[in-house]
C-alpha cells in the first residue's frame, strides 16, 4: 500500500524535514485505517487570506479557518462511479493555514509539528468520510485522532 502524496506550499514556510514527518504520519494513519491500494492525497499549506477565500467560495463562510478537506470520492446527485479503471484513489484535497497553525499550537502549549499533525490527520479522515456533526461521530474521530498521533509519537 502507498499513499501518493502531493504537498504544495504557497507559504515557503514548511521545511522538507517538517514534509517527510506528515508523510510518514499520513502513511501510518492510512496503514491504521487499512487503505491497502494505492491512494492519492494532496496538502496544500496556504496563508489565512486564501484560507478565507477558500472557506467563503465553498463553505460560505467569510473568514480564516485552519482546516478544510475536499472528498473527491463524496458522490454528489446525478454523478455516475468511474468503475474499472486502473488507477489510484484520488482521496482528495486538504488545505491548511500555516499562520492558524502557529496560533494553535501556541495557544495549546505544544509544538508547530504536533498541531500541523493534527491538522492534518484531521483533514485526511475528513477524506476517509469521517465527521464531527453529531457528539458520537466527533467522539469517533477526534479518538482516531488521538489514537493515530500517539501511535506516531506526536502527542500533547
Amino acid at each position: 500500500m502507498s499513499l501518493l502524496i502531493d504537498f504544495i506550499d504557497e507559504t515557503n514556510e514548511i521545511a522538507q524535514e517538517q514534509q517527510l514527518e506528515l508523510e510518514k504520519l499520513m502513511q501510518m494513519a492510512a496503514a491504521m485505517e487499512g487503505i491497502n491500494e494505492e491512494a492519492e492525497v494532496s496538502v496544500t499549506f496556504v496563508d489565512n487570506e486564501r484560507i478565507q477565500e477558500i472557506n467563503k467560495e465553498y463553505r460560505k463562510k467569510d473568514k480564516a479557518t485552519d482546516v478544510i478537506s475536499f472528498a473527491l470520492e463524496e458522490m454528489g446527485e446525478g454523478e455516475l462511479a468511474i468503475i474499472g479503471q486502473e488507477m489510484p484513489r484520488v482521496l482528495g484535497d486538504i488545505i491548511i493555514s500555516i499562520p492558524k497553525t502557529h496560533e494553535q499550537a501556541k495557544e495549546y502549549g505544544h509544538s508547530f509539528l504536533r498541531e500541523l499533525g493534527f491538522l492534518t490527520i484531521h483533514g485526511f479522515l475528513h477524506l476517509l468520510g469521517y465527521d464531527h456533526e453529531t457528539e458520537e461521530q466527533e467522539k469517533e474521530m477526534f479518538g482516531k485522532q488521538r489514537e493515530i498521533l500517539d501511535a506516531y509519537g506526536l502527542k500533547r
